[in-house]
């Protein structure tokens, strides 16, 4: 097939073809973005999935959404070297100069601003991360203590009130939510709490690892009173089926059954590695229909296109112990696993591997499905590490 022409597309965030299998998520944040824009309260979303399921995707569709209904929007990845306070407030400063500039809210939203520029002092003083100007003078005493839990708040209400007086909306989407700090996270749970409180029109949208609802909760009890948290999950046979086949259909090209088939088979359903399968099937293929044989052609390219890169990288992240740890992890099968299972298999105690695990945990390797079970994050990683280290240690 016509390489130019390929349908699928494989890669970080990158929109497939055919969005399917999300209506439900779509419709929440549709709901979402229409009551708050008219003033009535509504739980903010937190979506929650594995690696390669769409969530970022979904974040760009649910913005594309946001804008069209005419919110101002910022999009942000919270990631472990930077503050997220740091994060948001070159985003922060552009919304409120284009708030400034509406008509009649220059007082709101000038106050915002220097609002803003307390908030933007005291990160230099706390994190000395931040290098961005703001030609005004600050509001004394209003976020700039150097405390994030007391001062995002107040900065959230301060531009909630200016998109108030401007008739207009705020969504926030921040991606990776997860590698927020514990305060961080808190900061922002306090700040929705109060917004909710007053019915200021800002509204958040995230997405993170399985592991956010738990920290969500640990770090503010309230949180799942705050915030819808959606599971993002694999495709059905259905909809995996629909991913690959209209996109090839509506360039007058389809697949046989035992070829969607084998790819559902390999991918489990997971878009991204769905994308994987379609692109480099594509490229092989001669004729329409494209074939089972093909597929099979194709596969050992597409594993070792995911070895290369994306399991890769993050595999070269971690240390030999850590390494070790996920290769017995692998032994045992899919998961998820029990602790003990996995103490066992190296012959310690569970104790003996708490540090290891809780590292693989914050490096988003791993997470806590339930008590006791601990699973991968990454989808087909099992299958990775016993090709990556053949040998069980």
């Amino acid at each position: 097939m016509d390489p130019l022409k390929n349908p699928y597309s494989p890669g970080a965030g990158a929109p497939p073809p055919e969005l399917v299998g999300r209506d439900s998520i779509l419709m929440q944040a549709e709901i979402l973005l229409g009551r708050i824009k008219n003033s009535k309260p509504e739980k903010s979303l937190l979506m929650t999935g594995l690696r390669g399921v769409g969530k970022t995707v979904l974040l760009v569709e649910i913005q594309k959404q946001a804008e069209k209904l005419g919110y101002k929007t910022i999009f942000v990845e919270a990631h472990e070297d930077k503050s997220l306070g740091a994060l948001l407030a070159p985003y922060l400063r552009t919304l409120l100069y284009s708030l400034d500039r509406m008509a009649g809210i220059g007082n709101k939203a000038r106050r915002a601003l220097s609002v803003l520029r307390g908030f933007i002092g005291s990160l230099k003083v706390a994190y000395g991360d931040i290098s961005i100007g703001l030609d005004i003078e600050p509001e004394l005493g209003s976020a700039d203590s150097g405390d994030i839990e007391i001062d995002l708040p107040q900065l959230l209400v301060a531009i909630g009130e200016a998109a108030l007086d401007g008739h207009s909306a705020v969504a926030i989407f921040v991606d990776e939510i997860q590698y927020l700090s514990k305060k961080e996270l808190g900061a922002l749970i306090m700040a929705m709490h109060k917004l909710q409180q007053r019915q200021l029109p800002v509204l958040l949208v995230g997405a993170g690892l399985p592991v956010l609802p738990g920290l969500a909760g640990e770090s503010k009890s309230y949180a799942e009173r705050l915030f819808n948290f959606p599971n993002i999950g694999e495709l059905s046979k259905v909809d995996a089926y629909k991913a690959l086949r209209d996109p090839a259909l509506a360039i007058g090209v389809d697949f046989e059954e035992k070829a969607l088939e084998k790819i559902y088979d390999m991918t489990h359903g997971y878009p991204y590695f769905l994308q994987e399968w379609g692109y480099k099937t594509w490229n092989k293929a001669q004729s329409s229909p494209i074939s089972y044989t093909t597929v099979n052609l194709a596969t050992q390219e597409v594993i070792e296109q995911l070895d290369n890169n994306f399991f890769r990288v993050r595999f070269d992240r971690l240390t030999p112990g850590e390494r070790n740890f996920l290769r017995t992890m692998a032994e045992l099968g899919e998961g998820p696993y029990k602790a003990g299972d996995i103490a066992d298999k190296c012959s310690v105690k569970v104790s003996a591997l708490s540090s290891t695990r809780a590292n693989l945990m914050k490096k988003g390797m791993i997470y806590s499905p339930s008590y006791g079970y601990i699973a991968f994050t990454v989808p087909l990683f099992d299958q990775f590490m016993r090709r990556a280290m053949p040998n069980q240690p």
